[in-house]
């Protein structure tokens, strides 16, 4: 998605905020990932208007995108952090966020990753299982500590989205069955370390249709009259995140306060601080992917290939999830092709756009793949032996190197022969 605001034609040349793409890859080089602060600012700014109305508490999911100069970003802003490993606890921490405004989630915690966050002081551990709040119970035991805790439940609503980013439906892998619920309030009860605090569900991401979170909310909030009646006070009921984002201009996204209108009247009655999770949401529209048009050809039947110098080592998306991203020449031009933008991954997966109307750009000129902020830096890998590429954050003029393009030397540092 091209933001007319913060991605923009500074006559020919597109820019993020003040600084033109072209002089950034000339200065960093390709690969490169651009994010725009502002663009970070203005959707946390929407999202919290959006529920203005109701007693909530924002959590950055960091799995969107895990870089420590964004995390910091949004804990300035008074947000926290929803994170799923040791790791992500650990850059939270780095980055600043306050341990009481970090929760932390994920279907398989290790036992020494619920320690770390027990250590850390933490606001709650998500449970997802009998077995995991057997073993939270034991291990704050062993540190002397009361452990705050919110079970997650799988409220069993499928939403129409990629089946890969659905987790709301009982046939994965995510969250207590509701009708187990009965066996997990019974053991909570025996648990002398475990403080049951909170009421959680997450179904899935890129949400377009609102009725899937009521017909969800609507089964916690009926767990959570049941969870009074058995003596439990609830403090945080949390609806997790999943709000949708525009990739395609052919398909926009539901405006937030669309869900915002539905879920309000429904949670304000509880007097239950809600917990919001978005990630992609924050982060999807606020980061371009930079990369060089390395070769153009065309093959017998007249097919047209851009190869250019990132791909599904830097965003895997397309290849994962089929997704669209929009592509943008950063020297504007009139004319378009029908092409392929394919990387230089051994992988016939490894592309961006198949059969597209692209900007009919020359060998060496630069491509923007737009959207880019969630789900690719963090989801990037050094297969082939490829580097991961640097990252810049753009304020306005000012423009920060905040993850140096990995080295050679940094491929094999950890490795012994």
């Amino acid at each position: 998605m091209l933001d007319s605001n913060l991605f923009h034609y500074n006559g020919t040349t597109l820019s993020c905020d003040e600084a033109s793409l072209a002089e950034l890859a000339r200065t960093f080089g390709t690969p490169l990932f651009v994010t725009s602060a502002k663009s970070l600012i203005d959707s946390y700014r929407v999202f919290e208007l959006a529920f203005d109305a109701l007693p909530h508490f924002t959590c950055y999911s960091v799995k969107a995108n895990f870089n420590l100069s964004i995390i910091k970003t949004f804990a300035e802003l008074g947000c926290g952090c929803d994170v799923n490993s040791g790791g992500e606890l650990f850059r939270a921490l780095q980055a600043g966020v306050s341990p009481n405004r970090i929760i932390f989630a994920g279907v398989g915690k290790k036992p020494e990753e619920i320690a770390y966050a027990l250590e850390s002081g933490v606001l709650m551990l998500k449970a997802e299982s009998l077995s995991e709040l057997k073993a939270i119970n034991q291990i704050a035991g062993e540190h002397g500590k009361t452990a705050s805790v919110a079970i997650r439940i799988n409220p069993n609503v499928t939403a129409e989205t990629h089946p890969y980013i659905t987790t709301g439906d009982s046939k994965e892998k995510f969250g207590i069955d509701e009708a187990e619920l009965p066996e997990v309030f019974a053991l909570i009860r025996q648990l002398q370390n475990i403080r049951l605090i909170g009421l959680d569900m997450h179904i899935g991401s890129q949400i377009f249709d609102p009725e899937y979170y009521v017909a969800a909310t609507e089964k916690l909030l009926t767990i959570l009259n049941a969870s009074k009646a058995l003596g439990f006070v609830i403090e945080f009921l949390d609806i997790g995140g999943g709000f949708p984002v525009t990739y395609d201009p052919l398909k926009p996204a539901t405006p937030i306060r669309h869900f915002a209108e539905k879920l309000i009247p429904m949670l304000l009655p509880t007097g239950v601080k809600v917990i919001f999770e978005p990630g992609r949401f924050l982060v999807a529209n606020a980061s371009v992917l930079l990369t060089k048009i390395l070769y153009k050809k065309r093959n017998h039947t007249g097919k047209e290939f851009f190869v250019v110098d990132a791909g599904m080592t830097e965003l895997i998306r397309p290849a994962l999830y089929q997704s669209h991203h929009e592509i943008q020449s950063v020297t504007r031009h009139e004319n378009t092709i029908i092409a392929d933008v394919v990387g230089p991954v051994c992988e016939s997966s490894d592309f961006f756009a198949r059969h597209r109307a692209v900007p009919d750009a020359q060998e060496g000129e630069l491509l923007a793949v737009m959207s880019s902020g969630a789900y690719a830096a963090v989801m990037s890998s050094n297969y082939n032996g490829r580097l991961r590429p640097a990252e810049v954050l753009v304020n306005g003029s000012e423009v920060k190197l905040v993850r140096k393009r990995e080295t050679y030397e940094q491929l094999v540092q950890n490795e012994l022969v």
